[in-house]
């Protein structure tokens, strides 16, 4: 099983991307989506955020505008969120794969938005980075419900540079061109990855569970 990795820089058109590859019959662990379950009332994260980040827990889940703000210009507290998150979503990523490899996908996406800022580079065989142009993603970004242009700065101080993600990455997918291309890229980078053989899965150390004895 080839395990893919999906990123690109905010407004940069990752969810649609992720919405092509199920379509393509590629299964898609999405991080962000997670992370909200996380967040939602009994979800794991909720106790330990209360803990490190008092105030930011309202009604029995995080709110995430508090939880921003607590964050948002200080680097230690966010680094602490990350310790905090990062081990529970890899928990659930894990799953994700192990199901994945019960069921022989060819090739399984793991949907990560700062897949090399966090070091996921090791835990997939190949990286694809969506992009479009500064201008599109600025106007993508703009458009949503509280956006602000100190928002979008401060997101883009905390994301490795698009040119630096397109330089180490295995296969860059266009979004700035139009649905058409974009399905295209993703339908030619699936068809060359079936079929191959991984290396991150299973992971070393890993021993299969014997079926029937």
């Amino acid at each position: 099983m080839i395990v893919l990795g999906l990123t690109g820089s905010i407004g940069m058109g990752k969810s649609t991307a992720a919405g092509m590859l199920r379509r393509l019959g590629c299964p898609v662990h999405d991080s962000d989506a997670v992370v909200h379950r996380l967040y939602a009332r009994g979800g794991a994260a909720v106790p330990l955020i209360a803990a490190a980040f008092p105030g930011t827990v309202k009604n029995g889940a995080v709110d995430r505008v508090a939880l921003s703000a607590a964050v948002m210009n200080d680097p230690q507290a966010f680094h602490r969120l990350e310790h905090i998150v990062h081990p529970l979503v890899r928990g659930e990523e894990q799953r994700f794969l192990r199901r994945c490899a019960m069921r022989r996908v060819p090739v399984a996406v793991l949907d990560i938005p700062l897949l090399f800022e966090s070091g996921g580079r090791a835990r997939v065989d190949r990286v694809a980075v969506v992009s479009a142009p500064a201008f599109i993603q600025r106007a993508r970004v703009l458009a949503r419900p509280g956006m602000t242009e100190a928002k979008f700065r401060a997101i883009l101080a905390r994301q490795m540079p698009d040119v630096e993600k397109r330089r180490r990455a295995d296969y860059v997918v266009p979004t700035g061109l139009g649905r058409r291309k974009t399905l295209l890229a993703l339908r030619r980078i699936v068809t060359m990855l079936k079929g191959r053989r991984g290396r991150v899965w299973p992971p070393r150390g890993h021993v299969p569970t014997r079926i029937g004895g």
